[in-house]
């Protein structure tokens, strides 16, 4: 069994190893695909949040260079350390990729400022669902890895006062 929850870890992490790995290989000085992809969704996002709360943000364009490519920094590391980290059975890997899940989703499948009849919805929709999954499986994960330890304590004290 604890081989084939291993295996079962190697293949959830795959994902996370070969997107971070892929955009580490892509990253150049103003942060590859990744970042050129993701300035216009914060752009969009910033004028959703100002409009929202009423409060200025700065411009990504001036923004970008620096902040962007320091957001994808941040994601491959994320991504990756948390992924070999969820490999092994480590929580704190499963924990950094949920906050990375829990952060990114939103911005990245934005499926709510489409339509239903545009066919960028089905798309960004689907892989918002996708990430929510992934969460999912996560918590899961996470729960069982915290109650696992808990009962291993309990029965580890009942033997020794006996």
């Amino acid at each position: 069994m604890g081989f084939a929850s291993f295996v079962g870890r190697v293949c959830f992490a795959s994902i996370f190893i070969l997107s971070a790995w892929q955009m580490f290989n892509e990253f150049g000085v103003d942060g590859g695909s990744a970042g050129k992809e993701l300035a216009p969704k914060l752009n969009l996002a910033k004028k959703h949040l100002s409009s929202q709360f009423h409060v200025n943000f700065p411009d990504i364009e001036t923004f970008f260079l620096t902040q962007v490519r320091q957001l994808v920094l941040t994601a491959i590391a994320m991504k990756g350390l948390g992924a070999i980290l969820f490999v092994f059975g480590h929580g704190f890997g499963a924990f950094l990729l949920i906050v990375y899940l829990l952060v990114s989703t939103p911005i990245l499948h934005d499926f709510y400022n489409y339509g239903p009849d545009e066919p960028r919805y089905n798309i960004l929709l689907g892989d918002f669902l996708q990430c929510v999954a992934q969460c999912g499986a996560l918590i899961f994960f996470w729960g069982m890895k915290n109650s696992i330890t808990k009962r291993r304590k309990k029965k580890a004290l009942k033997s020794k006062t006996a």
